[in-house]
């Protein structure tokens, strides 16, 4: 998988999920049918969000972004629909053009973010193991914390 094709399938699936979080809330609060969806659309949306943030600094650090393209695709992400916007952007501008710099046989990584980016490009099961128990144990914390309390 490319940065093109990560970020890009990444961002679609943000808008995607933002779009069943508002029909839910228009189901709820205007239409005031069902709450179902607020509940589905929420917990896709929340997931998809983070890994929305994740692989945008993922590629932003490939691709050697400026910081306010950067910043800008992270900002992306709570607007409604705009990570489809920032990827064409990104697109016509050619800043997702190229391959992974820093996978194995490729470009050495300088300084600390680079070292984890070379580290999961060229280690991805055990990359992968690792956010499995990383998302395992913020979910384990976040169930025994409980869900958010309605103040009034």
């Amino acid at each position: 998988m490319s940065p093109r094709s990560l970020f890009r399938s990444v961002a679609v699936a943000e808008a995607i999920t933002w779009a069943l979080l508002l029909a839910g809330m228009f189901l709820k609060y205007v239409s005031e049918t069902t709450d179902v969806l607020v509940s589905i659309g929420g917990a896709l949306h929340g997931f998809v969000f983070l890994a929305y943030l994740v692989s945008t600094a993922f590629v932003w650090v490939n691709q050697r972004w400026s910081a306010g393209t950067g910043i800008l695709g992270l900002v992306a992400g709570v607007v409604p629909f705009a990570t489809v916007l920032f990827d064409w952007q990104l697109e016509r501008r050619g800043k997702l053009d190229g391959g992974w710099r820093l996978a194995a046989g490729k470009e050495q990584p300088t300084g600390p973010v680079e070292n984890v980016q070379a580290w999961v490009l060229r280690n991805p099961l055990a990359a992968v193991l690792v956010a499995v128990v990383g998302v395992s144990v913020v979910f384990t914390a976040l169930l025994i914390v409980g869900p958010p309390v309605q103040v009034g």
